[in-house]
């Protein structure tokens, strides 16, 4: 990962920021509002019918968030490769606009591979179309997300665009133990805690300055700890884990509640299968239910890796996991969201399961 500086453009439709977007955040909070979210029947699950995989996650997510028959999406290519050509995609992408519904404001991809379409992670591709704006060789800027910091709860009507996120795992039983996880969290209100390292790591720790905060942001509905350590272990009550290193141990020691949020800002880890880093995979098979890693090199630009404040205002807000994670990052077009997309722990009206 090579160090940048980089300065931040700003994009339209945002949030007041600094002291006056803090203060309302704190009110929010406070006054436990949570906003209207995406709910099951504005989300697509896409389906790769030769893959078997995809298709017992795609059914089984289907049944356990209850979508609609016309939000099932089945396309089909040969499954296993790392990477899409942009002329393979289109085709795809083709199909999947072909049968997507007009109020769809989000998608649920059902596979870890592929998870890139040459330059841009799938879920930015799927997201925006394939645009070589959203990439970059070498340490440059890219196009900026027109939903980061945004107030929007209809995406495709606001800005055209459908935020994407994988429900990805190596087999189908990971899948299914994430999906419940998901579901488990609608409006569980968790006694848990947020642990925000500040590591060793000089070039991955560029979030840090930002760990206070999201402290002032968590307030007293969730616990936290600001940690200036490399490895967290045993902590039993995790919610929000944010971290900077090429690979984090201790995994296996950490237990992670319902709807937890877990990313460690590195080169590859959403180079979901054969990365020489971590892949952002293993958050999710240690138990989190949300996860992001750049495919690319992004550099260490903090615009292309998840704000945490902006991801946890937007999570305590009542948003879903796919909505607070691509609120949280400028630059998505290097980077693949993986988890449970309806997954909404501090929506204080979960619809029925």
């Amino acid at each position: 990962m090579k160090p940048v500086r980089a300065s931040h453009r700003s994009p339209s439709h945002r949030r007041p920021w600094c002291t006056l977007r803090l203060c309302l955040a704190l009110c929010c909070a406070l006054a436990g509002h949570g906003a209207q979210a995406i709910d099951a029947s504005q989300l697509a699950v896409i389906i790769n019918m030769n893959d078997p995989v995809s298709y017992a996650i795609g059914e089984y997510y289907a049944v356990r968030r209850h979508l609609p028959l016309g939000n099932i999406i089945k396309i089909r290519f040969k499954p296993g490769a790392a990477t899409l050509s942009e002329s393979q995609f289109k085709v795809l992408k083709a199909e999947v606009e072909r049968q997507t519904a007009s109020n769809v404001q989000a998608y649920a991809l059902t596979w870890a591979a592929p998870y890139r379409v040459e330059c841009m992670s799938i879920t930015a591709a799927f997201a925006f179309g394939f645009n070589r704006a959203y990439c970059a060789s070498g340490c440059k800027p890219t196009e900026m997300s027109p939903l980061f910091d945004s107030t929007s709860r209809e995406p495709y009507t606001d800005f055209g665009i459908r935020p994407t996120m994988s429900i990805a795992a190596r087999d189908f039983e990971d899948a299914v133990d994430l999906i419940d996880r998901g579901v488990r969290a609608d409006g569980s209100m968790p006694t848990a805690r947020a642990y925000l390292l500040s590591t060793s790591d000089k070039a991955r720790n560029v979030r840090a300055s930002n760990y206070p905060v999201v402290q002032h942001i968590l307030g007293k509905r969730v616990a936290s700890s600001i940690l200036r350590q490399d490895v967290l272990y045993g902590a039993r009550d995790v919610l929000f884990y944010f971290t900077g290193r090429t690979k984090v141990a201790g995994l296996e020691t950490l237990g992670f509640k319902p709807g937890a949020v877990a990313d460690h800002l590195t080169s590859y880890g959403g180079m979901l299968t054969g990365s020489e880093q971590m892949s952002a995979l293993r958050w999710l098979e240690a138990g989190a239910t949300g996860s992001y890693g750049t495919v690319r090199e992004p550099c260490n630009f903090p615009q292309k890796f998840p704000d945490p404040v902006i991801l946890v205002d937007s999570y305590l807000r009542g948003e879903t996991l796919l909505e607070a994670y691509w609120k949280s990052v400028a630059m998505p077009g290097q980077g693949i969201f993986i988890g449970e997309p309806l997954a909404a722990p501090f929506r204080p009206h979960p619809a029925d399961h």
